[in-house]
């Protein structure tokens, strides 16, 4: 039987974790048994550079912390040796990084995860990694709202050109 001291000390990480959760927009579990020491030294350094949080626990302490934020149904997918990635400032980043890892390891494989407050499975991540980030959402949805202003500003000139250019009838 593990002594009291450990077992807050457990207790204490599970609610740290839950907290994390809590306040991110997005988590992926993974199971990164078979990567190397340097890929995972250059996945935690991308990781870091893309403000994304990345850790091994027990899969004990992922469960109840997940459970602790209201995401348990993730606990279902919790086996062999799990990491979780999570980002407070992007939704895509954290599964887009580690999908890229995932196609290189064949033993890395991403589990399951959640977005805007919803659980979601492998291939949910997987497809979330492939959707474009916020700024480039934003860029495109700016675009297709000006490119209108645009055709009816090159109508009118085209208006005004033309009418320009003709002689009126002065009588």
């Amino acid at each position: 039987m593990p002594s009291v001291k450990i077992l807050e000390q457990k207790k204490q990480v599970v609610a740290e974790l839950a907290e994390k959760l809590k306040e991110a927009k997005s988590a992926v579990v993974v199971t990164y048994q078979g990567i190397t020491v340097e890929d995972d030294t250059k996945l935690r350094a991308d990781l870091r550079k893309a403000d994304v949080e990345y850790k091994v626990y027990k899969n004990s302490i992922i469960g109840r912390a997940m459970e602790e934020a209201g995401y348990g149904e993730i606990k279902s997918s919790l086996s062999g040796m799990c990491a979780v990635a999570y980002s407070a400032k992007d939704e895509v980043t954290p599964a887009k990084i580690l999908k890229e890892y995932a196609e290189k390891v064949s033993t890395f494989e991403l589990k399951a995860g959640f977005v805007d407050g919803g659980v979601i499975d492998a291939k949910a991540v997987e497809e979330l990694a492939s959707t474009p980030n916020k700024e480039t959402l934003v860029c495109k949805v700016m675009g297709c709202m000006k490119s209108p202003v645009y055709g009816l500003a090159y109508v009118l000139q085209a208006i005004i050109d033309k009418s320009e250019g003709t002689p009126a009838e002065a009588e």
